[in-house]
């Protein structure tokens, strides 16, 4: 007799399900989140059972790790593509565990990728770097806001980063703005430094695979967006085709045609983040550091506007970086962009307009 095992998993508890070959429904009960209580109620199945299915919540990680080192097969079940009868009057926990199990027994259930354990661990700090990121940059508007406000003027990055909390008495009279300056800049230099402890830890503690140096070839794509983009992407043998891995980093349009006509859009957020945010970073700089780059996005941003022009560049980075470590091969941009065409991609024209004000003096003054 072969079993399966559906597992719904909440913040706190899991309930689980178990059916036959038949699909009779054999067992059912409702657990605390402990993996020794899930494993001590599947233990009489054990021999027998074909598989187990986790749908995957923001906490699986304990009961799918737990349940693989026990012996068990486990899948974990993508949420966005399981779509359930429409005209249900009702259900509850009970019915999902079993729906989970169901699909497992048809051959039905549309999976997840489980990334190894050992690399997902730094992947996660990475994504930890990237949200110290976006809260330092937060940090750094406020205060340029802030100077903005009470002098008119406006202020650099560059100059705010190199600000030391002495200089804040020099821009600010009151103690009242002096101290809301301080606690941002502050809190700017502790995300600094916490920033550049994680790229230490992971350039130091991952082993470099041959993908990363690979990925590196490639426009606007440098030491971090490269371990990001391997991370992320983890096994590319999961990706069949170059499309399949583009629609996964979110650089495809979110649409549904019919008849030539746009009827409504999909689901946008069906994807990878982190890997959406790592092409685009990687498309502004080889838009100005890349000449291929930069005639095609130009070329794209004249017929339609700068930020479709960006995302198109950003696709275009996406596809080649699939082929870079699918075949870990270097990046030939001629192949991704083919020829300059119209004089497009020359050197950028140097700014007219005048140098950040710099009230420290941190700027080297014009000659």
């Amino acid at each position: 007799m072969k079993y399966y095992v559906g597992l719904d998993l909440h913040s706190n508890n899991t309930y689980l399900g178990i059916i036959d070959q038949e699909g009779k429904r054999l067992y059912r009960a409702r657990l605390r989140n402990f993996i020794n209580l899930i494993l001590a109620e599947v233990e009489p199945y054990k021999e027998d059972i074909e598989g187990l299915v986790v749908e995957s919540t923001f906490n699986w990680y304990w009961l799918v790790d737990g349940l693989r080192e026990a012996g068990y097969k486990v899948h974990l079940a993508n949420p966005a593509a399981i779509k359930q009868y429409e005209g249900l009057k009702y259900s509850d926990d009970s019915h999902d565990a079993f729906y989970l199990a169901e699909l497992l027994r048809l051959g039905l259930l549309p999976e997840g990728y489980i990334y190894p354990r050992k690399e997902r661990e730094v992947r996660d700090l990475l994504r930890k770097r990237l949200m110290l990121v976006h809260q330092r940059t937060a940090h750094i508007l406020s205060l340029q806001s802030l100077y903005n406000r009470l002098s008119g003027q406006k202020i650099s990055v560059n100059v705010i980063k190199q600000l030391k909390e002495e200089d804040i008495h020099e821009l600010f009279s009151s103690p009242h703005v002096i101290l809301s300056a301080q606690a941002d800049l502050s809190t700017i230099d502790f995300l600094t430094r916490k920033i550049k402890e994680i790229e230490e830890r992971v350039l130091t503690t991952i082993k470099l695979l041959p993908e990363f140096k690979k990925l590196k070839t490639v426009s606007g794509i440098g030491n971090i967006l490269a371990l990001t983009i391997s991370l992320e992407a983890g096994d590319i043998a999961r990706f069949p085709k170059v499309g399949n891995f583009a629609s996964y980093c979110r650089c495809v349009p979110s649409k549904h045609m019919s008849n030539d006509k746009k009827k409504r859009e999909g689901n946008r957020n069906n994807g990878n983040k982190y890997l959406c945010w790592a092409f685009v970073e990687a498309a502004n700089f080889a838009k100005r550091y890349c000449p291929y780059a930069r005639s095609f996005y130009q070329r794209k941003s004249a017929k339609t506007n700068p930020i479709i022009a960006l995302k198109a560049l950003a696709h275009k980075l996406a596809r080649a970086s699939y082929f870079v470590i699918r075949d870990r091969v270097d990046y030939n941009p001629l192949k991704a962009f083919g020829q300059i065409k119209n004089g497009c991609g020359s050197e950028p024209t140097k700014r007219l307009d005048p140098e950040p004000y710099d009230p420290i003096g941190h700027l080297p003054q014009p000659q």
